[in-house]
Formats: C-alpha cells, sequence, structure tokens
C-alpha cells in the first residue's frame, strides 16, 4: 500500500519523517557512530554487496517465519534490540513493548532505558534485560535479580561498547539533566519540531534522562552521565566474570558483541545460550567491518553450540532473510524501530515491524523456500571476499 499520513512503505521513510519531527540533537544521536562512522555505513551497505538466487514456478504457497529465540516462541525471525535512554516519545520502551508483543515477537530491554524493567515486561512478558558490567558484582546481581523479579525471560550481556564520543562530523550534546539551563539552551530545536513538543506536553512530562534500571533498592535512579560514570570507574570484565554472572542469572543468557570467532567460542565455554554478532551499531571501534560480514566465521566456530543472532544493519525483510541464510536464528533491530518510533509512537514501531515481516515473506516466495529455516547459503550470491573472519 501507498505511504499515508499514518503509514510509510519502508523504514527508509521512517528515517525521513523521524528527522523532521525530531529536534536536531534527538535525530543526530539517532544516527551517530562512532569517528568516521566507516562500521556505521558498512553495517547498512555490506547487505547490498549481496545478491539472490530466486526461482519461479513451482513457489510455497504459504511460507513459515515463526523460531525460538532464547526460549520464547516469536512469530518472526526479528526481535527488539535494546537502545539506551529514549527521548524519541514519551511512551518509550513501554510503546515498543507493546508492538513487539502485537507483533508476537520479544523485547530487548536496556539497563539504560528510560522505563522500568517492571512496566515494560508488563507490556511485553516476552522481555529480555540487558546490562553491561557497571559497578561491583553485587551490584550487577542486584540488578538483574530486580530484571528476574519482574519477569525478564532472559539476561544479554553486552561487552563491546568502550562509548566513544568522538565524531568527525559533530556529536550532539546530551545535558546531563534536563534543567532550566539545558531547556533554554535547547529551546531553539525544540521550536522548530511543534509536534515533538506537543506529544511531551500531552505526556505531562520531560523526556527523561535517567535510567531506572541501574537503580538498587532504596536508591534514586542515575542520570545517563551518573550510570556512564559508574561504568567507567568498574574494572573491565574478564570470562570468569561473565562465566560467573550467567551462573547466577540460570536461565537463558546471551552475549552482545561478538565479532571475533575466537570470542565466540570463549562466549560458549563460559555458557551462553546464544551470542550477538554486534559491533554496537557501529558505536565502538570504528574500521571494525560490519556485522554481517563478520558472520559466516562466527556460525562455522559456534553455530552448532549456540543460537547465533545478529545485530547492525538490518533495514529491510530482505535483510533479514540474508543473514538467516547465512546462519543468523534472528536479527535484532534498532535505529528502525526508533525511527518508527519517532515517525508515529507506538503504530511506527508496528509499522516497521509489519515492513520486515511482509519483506521477509516476499524473500521466502522469491527463493521459493517455504520456511526461513529452509534458507541456506546456496540462495545467496555473496562476493568474493565479503566476508570478514577476524581469527
Amino acid at each position: 500500500m501507498a505511504s499515508t499520513r499514518e503509514w510509510f512503505e519502508s523504514v527508509a521513510e521512517a528515517q525521513r519523517r523521524a528527522r523532521k519531527r525530531l529536534p536536531r540533537s534527538v535525530y543526530l544521536a539517532l544516527v551517530a557512530g562512532s569517528e568516521r562512522g566507516l562500521t556505521l555505513a558498512d553495517n547498512v551497505d555490506a547487505f547490498d554487496e549481496i545478491g539472490f538466487r530466486p526461482h519461479v514456478a513451482d513457489l510455497p504457497r504459504e511460507r513459515a517465519q515463526a523460531t525460538t529465540v532464547l526460549g520464547q516462541d516469536i512469530s518472526f525471525p526479528v526481535v527488539i534490540s535494546p537502545t539506551g535512554v529514549q527521548a524519541v516519545h514519551p511512551e518509550g520502551e513501554v510503546a515498543v513493548a507493546r508492538a513487539a508483543a502485537a507483533a508476537g515477537t520479544a523485547m530487548g530491554l536496556s539497563s539504560f532505558a528510560s522505563k522500568p524493567v517492571e512496566e515494560v515486561v508488563a507490556a511485553n512478558p516476552a522481555t529480555f534485560f540487558q546490562t553491561y558490567w557497571v559497578g561491583s558484582r553485587d551490584r550487577i546481581l542486584a540488578r538483574t535479580e530486580r530484571a528476574r523479579a519482574a519477569g525478564a525471560k532472559a539476561l544479554i550481556v553486552t561487552l563491546d561498547w568502550t562509548f566513544a564520543t568522538r565524531r568527525d562530523w559533530g556529536s550532539p550534546p546530551i545535558p546531563e539533566r534536563l534543567d532550566l539551563k539545558a531547556l533554554l539552551r535547547f529551546a531553539p530545536e525544540g521550536l522548530l519540531r511543534p509536534r515533538y513538543l506537543l506529544d511531551w506536553a500531552r505526556s505531562g512530562a520531560l523526556p527523561d534522562l535517567t535510567t531506572p534500571n541501574l537503580a538498587t533498592a532504596g536508591e534514586r535512579a542515575p542520570t545517563f552521565f551518573g550510570a556512564y560514570g559508574e561504568w567507567m570507574q568498574t574494572p573491565l570484565p574478564t570470562w570468569e566474570d561473565i562465566a560467573w554472572l550467567r551462573e547466577q542469572w540460570g536461565g537463558p543468557f546471551a552475549v552482545k558483541g561478538i565479532m571475533h570467532p575466537d570470542d565466540a567460542r570463549r562466549a560458549v565455554d563460559a555458557g551462553a545460550t546464544a551470542i550477538s554478532v554486534s559491533n554496537h551499531g557501529g558505536n565502538n571501534l570504528d574500521g571494525t567491518p560490519a556485522s554481517i560480514r563478520a558472520l559466516p566465521a562466527v556460525v562455522a566456530a559456534v553455530g552448532d553450540q549456540v543460537e547465533v543472532l545478529l545485530d547492525g544493519g538490518v533495514r529491510r525483510g530482505s535483510d533479514v532473510v540474508k543473514a538467516l541464510a547465512l546462519g543468523a536464528r534472528a536479527v535484532l533491530i534498532g535505529r528502525a524501530y526508533l525511527w518508527g518510533m519517532a515517525a508515529n509512537g507506538e503504530a511506527g514501531v508496528a509499522n516497521v515491524l509489519q515492513i520486515l515481516r511482509s519483506g521477509i515473506d516476499e524473500s521466502l516466495l522469491g527463493l521459493g523456500r517455504a520456511s526461513i529455516h529452509d534458507l541456506v547459503p546456496e540462495d545467496l550470491i555473496v562476493p568474493e571476499g565479503f566476508t570478514r573472519a577476524l581469527g
């Protein structure tokens, strides 16, 4: 169907609408990548290098997309990736969780999220709680136990975040808190985006820059930079630390940020039930290859031992199919759903998920595959030199 005021046909259209609706600094925060943005760009561009080997006639009348990720049955192989402090819409992660639940898929919730885990799990019981290695073991355990008590179904530990703020093209400023000084500073941007201001005015709140899921019992929720300060002072984790947390959690456990086959093997040894091939959306070590380039080597190393997920650069249903044909169980999306939410709130997130679901179905039909589980590398045309083994 053609785009209308309430519907967009592509993730690219969602991005264009998000750019028109959001204040400049908020939008730039969504599209930022570290340093020159080489990895950020490659995450998207690499998918375009892969072609398909289509079939015609005797094509399947029905195509199945259901699968299982971290113990949860999902209706199609797209999961919400955890993203921090969502200032794009007043309902934030709760709106995303509702849209994901309606689509029959799981919600990844960041420990740096703007909404409490209890509210998000209530909106979508299939919620995976994500954490960084921030603070002492006792504090990390207290946060994960809170997530367990709330009903989170799995734990995701992200290991690939160095929080590089350097941007050759200029990094958007993020205030410590939205006090009077910050409001005056950003007022000109807001006045140029009246619909954004109206959404927040109707909610009766200001964009929340605190991180409620990092607070332990009796504590006040730290600001984003307060949480970042604690992270900066925390000794970097070892694989022994990760194995300890896996044992403490006891349930489905994913390690996010894997690009090197050696790290994939270490994650398996630590007891991970899933790994996410991810370069943090181009926000970690710039010059790292696209996630999809690293995927085949990781699958070859551990694909028969754990669920392998892919995170980074997915903008179309055909991208999802390419990742699955190369061995991924499912993909996680970040910027795509944030653009959808900026464009049209919860309905915009649902719009993005429907676009991806439809694109997967169309790609399966063109390839002559009755199920996502039938996809194989031979369905693709992968140019020589495309993959990056890294080890």
